[in-house]
């Protein structure tokens, strides 16, 4: 029996305490045992089964006094709640960025969740509340389109309230959930059941009641009342209602379509059916949902399903093939843009890490499923209909509109321009007669990008494995968290330290009290101006009387000083004196990072946030999330608006807000560095240009940044793009540096430094020719030499092996020597590592004999590049890569060998 099983049977013994309402005894619902699942629920009929065991006894037959498509059930919803005196708020964003172990909001409650010390904390920015909360699951991504009922992307209605004199509990929240549905939405009284239940999240939970009309669950109250785990818990302190109901079903529930899709992607649905061509059956539809979507939890197969609505349907399998594949197609289309719509919006990038994985999972199974049948839609045109069709409920949609269709377009041209790749890679596959394994699946889609449906199209697999993309997107639903470092012991008796940085940000010189000194290396002060590390942030250095203090930590509330050989005394007073020069160059360089965030924002697009940052003396290095290297316009256009900024000699403010008033003031905008785990934020604004959550320290002004200098900007992983600065008299030393160095240049070449362009052109010119005729002559030379490598090549089986490590000649020459030998012996396996710089270059051939034996040229390169610390990628005939750690040369040398004789 599982915890939560455990737990239902625990609450359900004891139904008068936990699950009996005031409703219940005033209407007369009464307790029954379900006598198919054993189960207990509480209705005003005289029903035996539960609705979990019953069908659908809706479609087609809604229950409802009112017709009311998606925007519209929100709408009515929101005025009962509101007539009943709850605030009703804007929704959170889809991406979590308040929580550091999710990564997208999975349920409305998440939104006022905090996690402090490893401890749930409720807030709510009113209560009681109501918000339409979209939210972002992937664990049922093979069902959607299929089941009729099923969501990446849905809006849960969450109806919050903390039990204390402004808010209410059970009894008040099933009163106004029972009246919803019947005053609201017109029900009859008898078509409501509620069912017993429980609710497990993250460090609280509670029992609850779900309440169901015509077999569909519409809406589940959780009474959150424990904190700890279910086998170890306690009571809270205060209790928090969780009613979470899906907005689709209200519309559901009303429209009695044959699937929710159809009410409640609006005229999405209809507009793509027309642009392709597919008409449909509504009444055959219904029946078909029907059985599928009440059934789903039961069969748990959709192929199984099928062939149980075939017979019932008395149609083949393969005309009912015909006519749901379409439509599921279209449903699957609508309801993955529509995801990526919210995600994009909220400032997440399709990619191959985190959450943004799961955004690439979703995005290129919608593109295979357009490619698989020929349909001319483009998902930028149904992001379009989604947000002229979602403005009203949800109007910051359209503010990013462009974005998200620049976004999405840039996706598909990658995914198009990688379709050939892809097909031969299929092709290979399906050459080796070998069908590939679920683990083989998951590793075509993360280093190639190739779905199993792709898969399916080109006749290398029959079938689609059963939870492969759920397994796909469990492995990043989660944020991992980094490893706490070990905390210092002896500090819990302590009170706070008192920041005296914060009182004023000029103050280098201070007396203070010696509190506790632990190992002889730890010390802790009554109060301090030495910053501690933070926020990417490098801590202070200094001294405590004449011993030096090298770094400097904070641990909760208190700031630990590590000294070098400290002579200090525990009671004692002393006179501390931080580095001033060193505090004023760290910090230009840290409110240089705000300017150069938000001016990369305001030069590339909405969707950058800042993914990380470092901040020390000589340099600081910002992480933004992006979609492609940028180029040196991009670069030019980011340094040009944050000197604009310093220019402008912006006054920049600093003041400590309750954390909710923080987020509704200025929105989720201000984690740019994380989550900040306190009930007090400090917001840093940049006026009119930045606003972040910062507990760094800062210039009064941008202009005594003095000047802000990109010197570096790479590509650090899929959707992220590194920018290295210089600011203030960092800069002008880098600057000054630079003229150096074009100063030496010119000199070299024989010019001066206002011709050294026209001189510089004149050398790479020369070199350019000088390279032309040494690949000529390499050309001429390269079938004798590579006759010579055939006959030197080392026999492994079936497979010839050359390896080779040159430090002089170049990969031009390898390739044209590998191409060769690869010709004269089809057998062959040519692999060399070339020095180029501080790094090793790999390059690897196999021949069209090797290749049938099993050898791919790309996976060697790829292998061998990771032992070196790099990458590498490439097709079965040919790969490359590069690494820069040279002392594991020997041990890549051992791995081509090792790799060849599979």
């Amino acid at each position: 029996m599982s915890e939560k099983d455990e737990l239902v049977a625990r609450f359900s013994s004891e139904p008068d305490k936990y699950y009996r309402v005031e409703l219940f005894d005033k209407l007369g619902f009464g307790r029954k045992k379900c006598s198919n699942c054993g189960g207990y629920f509480w209705s005003l009929d005289s029903r035996v089964l539960c609705p979990n065991c019953e069908p659908y006894g809706f479609i087609g037959n809604p229950p409802t006094s009112k017709r009311l498509d998606y925007v519209n059930a929100w709408k009515d919803v929101e005025s009962f709640f509101t007539k009943n005196n709850h605030a009703s708020i804007k929704r959170y964003p889809v991406v979590c960025r308040w929580r550091e172990d999710l990564f997208f909001t999975v349920a409305s409650i998440v939104d006022f969740q905090r996690v402090i010390g490893g401890k749930v904390v409720f807030e709510l920015p009113a209560n009681p509340l109501i918000v339409p909360q979209m939210c972002l699951r992937f664990n049922d991504i093979e069902n959607v389109g299929v089941s009729g009922k099923h969501y990446t992307s849905f809006c849960m209605i969450g109806q919050h309230s903390l039990s204390n004199e402004q808010g209410y509990w059970k009894d008040r929240c099933i009163e106004l959930d029972y009246k919803m549905l019947t005053e609201g939405l017109g029900i009859k009284k008898e078509e409501i059941v509620f069912v017993e239940d429980v609710w497990l999240g993250y460090g609280a939970f509670g029992y609850s009641l779900e309440y169901f009309v015509k077999g569909l669950e519409l809406g589940n109250a959780v009474f959150t009342e424990f904190e700890g785990t279910p086998r170890d818990y306690r009571p809270m302190k205060e209790r928090v209602i969780d009613m979470g109901a899906g907005l689709e079903r209200f519309s559901w529930i009303t429209m009695g379509t044959p699937t929710s899709y159809d009410c409640c992607f609006g005229p999405v649905v209809n507009r793509i059916a027309e642009n392709v061509g597919v008409d449909y059956d509504n009444e055959l539809l219904a029946k078909y949902f029907t059985i599928v979507s009440s059934r789903l939890e039961e069969v748990g197969s959709t192929k199984e399903l099928k062939s149980i609505a075939a017979r019932e349907l008395k149609i083949s399998e393969e005309q009912l093939e015909k006519l749901i594949t379409p439509l599921e197609a279209i449903y699957t289309i609508a309801d993955h843009t529509r995801t990526l719509l919210f995600a994009i919006s909220d400032g997440a990038l399709p990619s191959n890490v985190s959450g943004g994985y799961n955004l690439r999972v979703v995005l290129r199974k919608a593109l295979a499923t357009l490619h698989r049948l020929g349909w001319n839609v483009r998902l930028e045109d149904v992001a379009d209909m989604h947000i002229d069709y979602l403005r009203n409920m949800y109007p910051e949609l359209n503010e990013h509109r462009e974005e998200v269709k620049t976004i999405l377009g840039i996706e598909t041209s990658r995914y198009h321009d990688s379709l050939e790749r892809m097909k031969g890679i299929a092709n290979n596959i399906a050459k080796s007669k070998n069908p590939p394994s679920d683990d083989d699946l998951i590793k075509l889609y993360e280093s190639d990008g190739i779905t199993p449906d792709f898969l399916k199209e080109q006749g290398v697999v029959a079938s689609i494995p059963p939870n492969f993309y759920k397994k796909l997107a469990a492995r990043h639903t989660e944020q991992a968290l980094q490893q706490a470092p070990k905390p210092i012991a002896g500090l819990d008796d302590l009170e706070p330290t008192r920041l005296l940085f914060y009182e004023d940000q000029n103050l280098f010189e201070f007396e203070a009290k010696v509190l506790r000194i632990i190992n002889g290396r730890y010390v802790v002060l009554d109060k301090t101006a030495f910053y501690a590390r933070a926020g990417g942030q490098e801590p202070d250095h200094g001294y405590i009387e004449k011993t030096e203090v090298k770094d400097v930590i904070k641990q909760g509330d208190i700031v630990v000083h590590e000294v070098v050989n400290g002579a200090l005394k525990e009671g004692s007073f002393v006179k501390c004196a931080v580095d001033a020069e060193r505090r004023g160059l760290i910090m230009r360089h840290h409110t240089a990072t705000h300017v150069i965030n938000s001016a990369a924002r305001n030069a590339l697009g909405s969707w950058v946030w800042q993914h990380s940052a470092f901040k020390d003396v000589d340099y600081a290095r910002l992480d933004i999330t992006h979609h492609s290297h940028l180029s040196r316009d991009d670069v030019a256009r980011i340094e040009q608006f944050a000197n604009r900024i310093v220019l402008a000699n912006l006054p920049i403010t600093t003041k400590v807000f309750d954390r909710n008033q923080a987020e509704q003031m200025y929105g989720f905008r201000i984690y740019q560095g994380g989550y900040v785990p306190s009930r007090q934020i400090r917001i840093v604004n940049v006026e009119g240009w930045d606003i972040e959550a910062c507990g760094g320290t800062h210039c009064h002004r941008t202009g005594e940044i003095g000047m802000i200098k990109i010197t570096k900007a790479e590509r650090v992983q899929d959707g992220v793009v590194r920018l290295e600065f210089v600011a203030g008299q960092t800069a002008l030393k880098y600057a000054q540096k630079q003229e150096e160095q074009l100063a030496m240049m010119a000199q070299t070449l024989g010019s001066s430094k206002e011709k050294l362009v026209e001189s510089f052109q004149k050398t790479l010119e020369d070199a350019d020719t000088a390279r032309k005729k040494l690949q000529s002559v390499i050309k001429k030379l390269a079938p004798n030499v590579a006759k010579n490598v055939v006959q030197s090549a080392k026999q492994l089986g079936k497979i010839k092996l050359y390896s080779t490590y040159d430090e002089e000649l170049d990969e031009d020459y390898h390739i044209a020597i590998g191409e060769q030998a690869i010709e004269q012996e089809p057998s062959l396996v040519y692999c060399a590592l070339i020095q180029k710089g501080q790094g090793v270059r790999v390059i690897v051939f196999a021949g069209e004999q090797a290749r049938t034996s099993g050898i791919k040229a790309g996976a060697i390169a790829k292998q061998v590049a990771s032992t070196l610390g790099g990458s590498g990628r490439g097709d079965d005939r040919f790969g490359q890569g590069g690494g820069k750690s040279v002392e594991r040369l020997k041990d890549a040398l051992l791995l081509i060998e090792e790799l060849s004789r599979k």
